[in-house]
């Protein structure tokens, strides 16, 4: 007891000084301990944890987006009839014809119906041996306009020129011959022509031609027949197996017109 009553003052120094090493000895540990926390406090304050946002529905800017580069097409002439209005003419019978494709009441509204061949026909008739032998030749031809000339016959021998032909040659016993052998003087052919076995030629032809958008039919129409249909008179300038010519007296304008059986 007397030591410490003797030295209580250098006893009291020791624990102060035991304390202040103590205090500097931990004082390092306590600034890095506050300066964790102050840097956690930090980093819940500037970047706190949150819950990602769910994806963008961008279905509709892309839809647009599709849209811009696929512009939609507007038709201002052939579809639309405020811009380009449809025009309508009468006919000849007084109905209104819609004037759509610019053909509705032309050459081209026109259609063919039928197209039949007219044929020269000659054929053996008979023999004749009054003083010599001589062959009665029937001539048919269907394209010719008069009835009365349309069928004839004529007398010829063997080398005999005809308008039409010449025998040249003769099959058989020559009174009662297996076939004559004929040359046509427009083409030079050689064709055959027998009893019951005619030789058989298409040298022209007819059309039936039928126009809609007036009703008209025409039948057995011949090359040079005249047609009016529409504002406009046309000539049939010709006529072939499948397809007949019309040529417009306005404008000199031929059309074409088509036969498919």
């Amino acid at each position: 007891m007397d030591f410490i009553k003797k030295n209580y003052e250098k006893i009291i120094l020791s624990v102060v000084l035991l304390g202040v090493v103590g205090a500097l000895v931990a004082l390092p540990f306590v600034i890095q301990q506050d300066k964790e926390d102050t840097t956690a406090m930090v980093t819940s304050v500037t970047s706190p944890k949150v819950k990602p946002l769910d994806p963008l529905d961008l279905t509709a800017q892309n839809n647009l987006l599709n849209r811009l580069q696929t512009p939609y097409d507007l038709d201002f002439s052939t579809t639309n009839k405020l811009v380009n209005p449809v025009t309508w003419k009468k006919n000849a019978n007084g109905e209104l014809i819609k004037i759509t494709t610019g053909h509705e009441i032309d050459a081209e509204a026109a259609e063919v119906t039928k197209i039949t061949p007219l044929y020269l026909i000659l054929s053996l008739e008979s023999v004749e041996t009054n003083l010599e032998t001589r062959y009665v030749i029937g001539i048919e031809r269907q394209f010719v306009t008069s009835r009365s000339q349309r069928k004839q016959t004529t007398v010829a021998s063997v080398g005999e020129k005809k308008p039409i032909f010449t025998i040249v040659q003769v099959k058989g016993d020559p009174i009662q011959p297996d076939e004559l052998e004929l040359k046509l003087a427009d083409t030079g052919e050689i064709v055959p022509v027998a009893k019951g076995k005619p030789y058989e030629r298409a040298d022209a032809f007819t059309a039936d031609i039928k126009f809609d958008p007036e009703k008209i039919s025409k039948v057995g129409q011949h090359e040079g027949a005249v047609l009016r249909f529409g504002d406009e008179t046309y000539n049939i300038v010709a006529i072939h197996q499948n397809e007949v010519i019309l040529l417009a007296q306005s404008n000199q304008k031929k059309t074409i017109l088509h036969y498919s059986r």
